[in-house]
Parts: structure tokens; C-alpha cells; sequence
């Protein structure tokens, strides 16, 4: 009975596993398959997909190799666009398209040494694309189009910091902006904002102080530009003058002081920026050339030859030409029975006619030493009913006063440039920001 028993045992084990074994690797085989969504044991379909999958991908094309080539140039002193071009191996009909497709957006008059461009071409010499660079500012791209090519001008990404910039006077305030590594532009800019409270050429004072917050421009860290003066400063033992970068409707990009009136008067306290005095208003003094002593009813202005002269205020022309010893001269007629006169120019401003408005700073000649002159300077002066006044003593009304809802908006922004002035900060950069410089945008019109 044990002997049946234990044979029974045996049989069961050499038939249960084996079946088990092969159970399971059915059911294994099965779940593998229908992923595929094949037949469970279909060997053949495996086969066939292995088969066409090689085949699909070995029958899919190699992308297509373009080979472009780059050419890049500069424009040299004395030449033209074309010469450029043709220097550079490119063929006329590339030259054609590349010219004629900038024509309606790049001034070539305005194209100055130095001025970059790259040409794209494909493997036949025709052109792809175009580039051309007239500072880091003004970028022209020429694309292929449906109907042949284009231009436009590019919008150039850039940061804007503003900036506080402090010094004091130890020489002239031309040579303290300079020695801060400031370009003469802005040295200008701000004696401007100035013009009608300080002349620079004679009251500046050793030790005399000046602060100011400007927008500079970056772009790939490198500087490019100044933004405008938002905030200027200038600070003498007993007396100071601050000025506010503040827009109405009637003069946007006024400049007024902290009592809301405006820092332009009527008249400019010197038609030239910066100049060293070199003769006074007086009844008596010795002529340098004649030799002889009477009145001088002006002051000398000595600058270099070609420095701009400004229109000291708004008026017409009166008279220009020669007039005796005073040379290349203009008279200019003003309100209130004012006349100015400019004498001793090396030449007038372009196109500027006896009867043409002048608008306060527009440009009417240049320095010079025509006439009787023992070197180049501004002879100015002014008359007043045809008597003349020291320049240097008149005081003139503010242009315009803030009042009412304007006052009230100025106070604000003037006190937060204020606080920005007196930030306690290490750095001269106050704040950052990035803008874009749009394709009809130039920066040089904030200054």
C-alpha cells in the first residue's frame, strides 16, 4: 500500500511540473505578442516587421546639405558702397540687389569709414541675406522675398543704467567731466540745461561742485550712448542751482528748478557754451590793433575756430554779412526792443537768410577771426533800444511757471529724483533696465 502510494506521488510529479513549466511560458509568450498586436505564436509577423522597419529606415533621405559661404567687409576712407563691394570679389548682380534692396531705408549719404557689412551666398554666388552696420545703433538686414529682396532696419536690444555722476570744479568744468572719462557731449549737454542762469566761461568758481543722474546706454556691455539728464546740479559756496528734467504739453523736455519755474529765460547768459573771456564791457579800453582807447560795448569770447554759436533767444535774422571791423557778423531783432550781435564768425550756418525765424539755440555761425581781429573769438553784444547792455548784467524772466495740477505732479517727480540723487549707494548706477531702441528711435534726440 506505502510502495502504491508513493508510485502514485512519483507519476503525479514527473507529469505536474513539466505542465506547469510549459503553462507559464505560454501565458509569457502570449502577453509579449499582443503588445505587438500580433497572434499569439506568430513567429512569421515578428519577422515580417523587423524586416520593414530596416527597410523604412534605410530608405529615408539624408537631409540636404547646404553650403553657404560669408562674406564680410568694411568701408574705407574715400569709398563708395559699390567700390566696397566689388573690392570684396562680389559680382554685379549681387551688388544691384544688395543696393537696391536698402535703398528705400539706408540714407548712403550718411555711410562713414568704418561702417561693417556681411554677405550671405549660396553654392551658385547668389545671395541669401545681407547685413550692413552704421554703428552699433543703426543695423539694416536684407532678406529674399517673393518678389526678389528687402530691407529693414533692425530694433537693437539694450540696457539702460541710470546714473549718478559728481565732481567738483578744480580747473573749468569742461576738464572735470573730462577727467571722469565723460564724453565732451554730455559736458555740453548739461552747461546747457545752465545757459540762461550760469555763464560757465566766466563764473565758474575752484571748488564749485556738480552732481547729475543720466541715462547711459549699453548694448553687449559696451557703452553706445547717453540718455537723457534727468536731474543736474550746480553748487557754489553761497549759492546753487538744481534743474528737473520735466515734460508739459506746451515744452516737453523743459528743464525747471525746485520752485517750478523754468531754467530757460528769455536770453542766454552766453551764446557759446564754453570760451574764455578775454575782454570785458567797458567805456574804455584799448583797441589791441589800433592802439587806440574807446568804448567796447560787448564781450570777447575767445574759442576754437568753428565752435557753434547759438541765437541767444528767439527772433529774425536783422542783418548778415561783412560789416567793417567787426568782420563776418549777424544781428538778430528780438521782443521788447532787444537786438544781439555776432561778429568776428569764420562762417554762417547753412541756408540762414536776412529775415529767417532763429528759435533760443538754434545754430546761426561759427567762431572765426574775420574782420579786426588778433584771433579767433565772439565779439557779443546786446542792445536794448540801441543802447547797449553788459551782457553779463541783465536778468531775464523764466520762459514759463508751473502752477495748479502741473506744479503739483512736478513737486512729486522732483522729489523722487531727489531721493535718487541721495541714495547711499557705492555704485554710481542707480538703477537698470532693459528697452529696446526702436526702428524709428534715436537716441541722440535726448540730448
Amino acid at each position: 500500500m506505502k510502495l502504491l502510494s508513493s508510485y502514485k506521488g512519483l507519476i503525479f510529479s514527473i507529469v505536474f511540473w513539466p505542465a506547469l513549466i510549459i503553462f507559464l511560458f505560454i501565458v509569457d509568450l502570449g502577453d509579449n505578442q499582443k503588445d505587438k498586436n500580433l497572434p499569439i505564436g506568430d513567429k512569421t509577423a515578428v519577422a515580417s516587421i523587423a524586416i520593414d522597419t530596416q527597410i523604412q529606415t534605410s530608405a529615408l533621405p539624408e537631409p540636404e546639405k547646404v553650403n553657404y559661404s560669408e562674406v564680410k567687409g568694411e568701408l574705407k576712407s574715400g569709398e563708395g558702397f559699390d567700390d566696397s563691394l566689388k573690392r570684396c570679389g562680389l559680382d554685379a548682380n549681387v551688388r544691384t540687389c544688395i543696393i537696391n534692396a536698402l535703398n528705400p531705408t539706408l540714407d548712403f549719404r550718411k555711410l562713414r569709414p568704418g561702417d561693417q557689412y556681411t554677405v550671405v551666398l549660396d553654392e551658385d554666388g547668389k545671395l541669401v541675406s545681407s547685413t550692413y552696420e552704421s554703428g552699433p545703433l543703426n543695423i539694416y538686414s536684407v532678406v529674399k522675398t517673393d518678389d526678389g529682396y528687402s530691407s529693414v532696419k533692425l530694433s537693437i536690444p539694450l540696457e539702460c543704467q541710470t546714473t549718478r555722476i559728481t565732481g567738483t570744479i578744480d580747473n573749468s568744468l569742461f576738464v572735470s567731466f573730462v577727467e571722469l572719462g565723460e564724453d565732451p557731449k554730455l559736458i555740453h549737454s548739461f552747461a546747457n540745461i545752465f545757459a540762461s542762469k550760469i555763464d560757465f566761461n566766466t563764473e565758474t568758481r575752484q571748488g564749485d561742485s556738480f552732481s547729475l543722474i543720466v541715462e547711459k546706454f549699453y548694448k553687449d556691455d559696451e557703452f553706445v550712448a547717453y540718455g537723457k539728464i534727468l536731474m543736474a546740479r550746480y553748487q557754489q559756496a553761497d549759492k546753487s542751482w538744481s534743474g528737473y528734467l520735466y515734460n508739459t504739453e506746451k515744452n516737453p523736455g523743459a528743464y525747471f528748478d525746485d520752485n517750478g519755474e523754468e531754467l530757460s529765460t528769455s536770453f542766454l547768459r552766453s551764446p557759446i557754451p564754453f570760451g574764455r573771456v578775454t575782454s570785458r564791457f567797458s567805456f574804455r579800453r584799448k583797441h589791441p590793433i589800433l592802439g587806440i582807447t574807446r568804448p567796447h560795448l560787448g564781450v570777447d569770447l575767445a574759442a576754437p575756430t568753428g565752435t557753434p554759436v547759438m541765437a541767444a533767444s528767439d527772433g529774425r535774422i536783422k542783418f548778415i554779412g561783412r560789416n567793417g571791423g567787426f568782420g563776418k557778423q549777424v544781428i538778430i531783432r528780438h521782443a521788447g526792443g532787444y537786438k544781439t550781435h555776432y561778429g568776428h564768425l569764420s562762417r554762417y550756418k547753412k541756408g540762414l537768410r536776412t529775415g529767417n525765424r532763429v528759435k533760443q539755440k538754434d545754430i546761426i555761425g561759427y567762431v572765426g577771426s574775420t574782420g579786426l581781429s588778433t584771433g579767433p573769438h565772439l565779439d557779443y553784444r546786446i542792445d536794448l533800444n540801441g543802447v547797449f547792455k553788459n551782457p553779463f548784467s541783465l536778468k531775464f524772466k523764466p520762459r514759463s511757471i508751473l502752477k495748479g495740477d502741473e506744479l503739483k505732479d512736478f513737486n512729486i517727480v522732483s522729489t523722487e529724483l531727489v531721493n535718487l540723487m541721495e541714495t547711499q549707494v557705492d555704485h554710481k548706477v542707480l538703477q537698470v533696465k532693459n528697452v529696446t531702441l526702436g526702428v524709428d528711435e534715436d537716441l541722440s534726440s535726448f540730448l
